[in-house]
């Protein structure tokens, strides 16, 4: 009998732990930039951890995609927009955010970064176009997200 009583007590606190401690990663809706264009690389989804993102801490984006041909390198293009204002813009070099040459099939476009704790929380918008080395245009897509409210103790 008392092993019912303290396995009624415990599930519930073993489930709201698992809760708490599930990573903050979130896969967003990802758009392509033309619904028309056929893309040759087709981009599966994106995750963002933390989702939210916090404001002077580390934040990874991981772009998974797939290519039907070999890509030996080329150029990430990202745009971002604040509540519908372009706001900032970069390059990358797309060998840097993936191995190159990438091969036919799956691969994962990551990029980490941390925003300084000055970055205003709210809503963004992101636009990245990957090009490769003669300048075509291999796919351009755009998803949502979020710096949130909390901050480190850095920044103050």
């Amino acid at each position: 009998m008392e092993m019912v009583q303290y396995n009624r007590f415990i599930a519930p606190l073993l489930l709201l732990s698992l809760c708490l401690l599930i990573p903050l990663t979130v896969a967003k809706d990802v758009n392509y930039c033309n619904k028309k264009t056929e893309y040759d690389v087709k981009v599966q989804g994106v995750e963002i951890s933390p989702d939210p993102i916090a404001r002077g801490q580390p934040a990874t984006f991981s772009i998974s995609a797939t290519t039907g041909a070999a890509i030996d390198g080329g150029k990430l293009v990202i745009d971002v927009s604040y509540f519908g204002w372009h706001i900032h813009s970069e390059t990358h070099d797309l060998c840097e955010e993936t191995s190159c040459p990438v091969s036919t099939g799956d691969f994962v476009v990551s990029h980490s970064q941390v925003l300084p704790g000055y970055t205003p929380p709210g809503p963004y918008s992101l636009k990245m176009k990957m090009v490769d080395s003669n300048k075509n245009e291999l796919t351009c897509i755009e998803f949502d997200f979020s710096i949130g409210f909390a901050s480190s103790v850095a920044d103050s």
